[in-house]
């Protein structure tokens, strides 16, 4: 599968990896840790739930203020953060809102994806409308499209 040849790839480029995740709930690590080798590339996961800890490994407060903690801007900084904590060549950030509707009646649902490549300096950013009113389902579909981003970005075929 993808994380298979996410790991190798990694491996061969002598590369870290770390995640910071909040609405995915260490989804992603799990899923990492399913696969034979991992030990050689995934340097730290946190699972950043409320924005205090998010703050705690480097994100800025004003980010968080000025955009909401679902948003873009936001999960930038997480990858960026849990690369320089973890000192990785890799990060992945992930935050969002997994349920439809809120207790607010504000509209849910929009998971936002961030990867960062300190080699180059660049970010792979995306908006994943969640479609399921099953956590665990979004959650898969979420980890999968970062797996599709992370081939792109190590140039995997």
């Amino acid at each position: 599968g993808n994380l298979e040849k996410i790991v190798e790839k990694l491996m061969q480029l002598n590369y870290k990896i770390s995640f910071m995740e909040s609405c995915s709930g260490g989804g992603l690590a799990n899923a990492f840790t399913n696969i034979k080798g991992c030990s050689n590339v995934l340097e730290l996961s946190a699972v950043t739930y409320s924005s205090e800890a998010k703050i705690k490994l480097g994100v800025n407060p004003k980010t968080i203020e000025k955009n909401t903690v679902f948003s873009t801007p936001v999960s930038k900084e997480m990858a960026k953060c849990i690369t320089n904590y973890a000192n990785s060549q890799i990060g992945v950030g992930v935050t969002g809102n997994l349920n439809l509707v809120c207790d607010d009646g504000s509209k849910g649902g929009e998971v936002y994806i961030s990867i960062y490549n300190k080699e180059t300096k660049q970010y792979v950013s995306k908006v994943i409308k969640v479609k399921s009113k099953d956590r665990a389902v979004s959650k898969e579909a979420i980890i999968n499209f970062i797996a599709e981003d992370l081939m792109r970005l190590l140039a995997i075929n």
